[in-house]
């Protein structure tokens, strides 16, 4: 309905939505876009980039908003993202990593089908496919629910109905839910069995995705263990979050992440995701442009 849009991806939410939509979502890495304007979630994860009708479209949108503007701390990148792409001879020669642990129970089967034709198609198209490990990501989302909702319940405090105005009573259930576990999470006797474990299982996802970059450029897997659910179908919090289980880590590590149109189950739609390596983002859009110049996913629409 539009030529694009801009969203915040703290754990996933560019990229997942995204690939329920059928359109290309792009979380670039972290530090690379300021985060000025946004209201601050958890602010060692949080990331603003576009969500567009192409990847062409999602390298243009980068262009105008990545680098640094003074405002934001964590944001020193000097712009250089090219808008063309790249990569003319295609992706011959790119070794494409996919994770075991990313094709193992709780993905449905149908949508591990769209993604495995799609790795297929990647190397038709020249691509290297190399089997990776990153042995952490069992505990990705544990982590992440202790790192999020602690940095939410700091974040949050300066919202206390005076400042800004309003009542807190008007934060949602799901708000009040984070605010209260992270609370808990900082707590005194607490803070070291919880947050302080949780930011060493950060570090060590981070440093399974080094090690894998050491032998591969990207890396590929779904978004979302499924197609889009029905509305109130995922009440229960905690199936909400394993819905995360695939674009978490990435968060955790600050990497860069596409998600590009590959396939539909059930007249929906499934995105591929590409992973890079830390301001490697130019590597991820080559290969998800070229991909999405060899398919017609991108050009499809949901049969709703």
């Amino acid at each position: 309905m539009c030529v694009f849009s801009l969203g915040t991806d703290t754990g996933g939410s560019i990229r997942q939505p995204a690939s329920l939509c059928g359109v290309v979502g792009f979380k670039p890495s972290y530090g690379r876009v300021s985060r000025y304007g946004a209201i601050a979630i958890t602010s060692s994860t949080d990331q603003i980039g576009p969500i567009t009708k192409s990847v062409a479209d999602a390298r243009l949108v980068l262009s105008w908003i990545e680098g640094e503007d003074g405002m934001d701390s964590n944001c020193g990148y000097t712009p250089g993202v090219s808008t063309q792409i790249h990569t003319r001879s295609g992706i011959k020669g790119v070794r494409v990593g996919v994770p075991k642990e990313y094709f193992s129970e709780g993905l449905d089967l149908k949508v591990k089908e769209v993604i495995e034709t799609a790795i297929k198609k990647l190397e038709e198209l020249g691509a290297r496919i190399v089997e990776i490990s990153l042995p952490h990501t069992e505990y990705a989302i544990a982590a992440y629910y202790i790192i999020n909702p602690s940095e939410i319940s700091a974040n949050f405090a300066r919202f206390d109905g005076i400042r800004f105005g309003g009542k807190r009573e008007e934060f949602g259930d799901e708000v009040k839910r984070r605010i209260m576990l992270g609370t808990f999470a900082l707590s005194s006797g607490y803070y070291d069995a919880y947050f302080t474990k949780a930011a060493r299982v950060r570090t060590l996802i981070k440093q399974d995705f080094e090690k894998a970059f050491e032998k591969v450029d990207v890396i590929v897997g779904p978004v979302s263990p499924t197609v889009a659910w029905n509305f109130g179908e995922k009440a229960d919090p905690l199936t909400m979050y394993l819905s995360d289980a695939y674009t978490i880590p990435a968060s955790l590590a600050g990497l860069p992440g596409l998600s590009v149109p590959c396939g539909f189950v059930g007249g929906l739609p499934v995105g591929l995701q590409i992973l890079g390596k830390y301001m490697d983002d130019e590597t991820v859009l080559n290969v998800g442009e070229v991909y999405e110049n060899a398919t017609d996913w991108r050009m499809e629409k949901p049969k709703l």
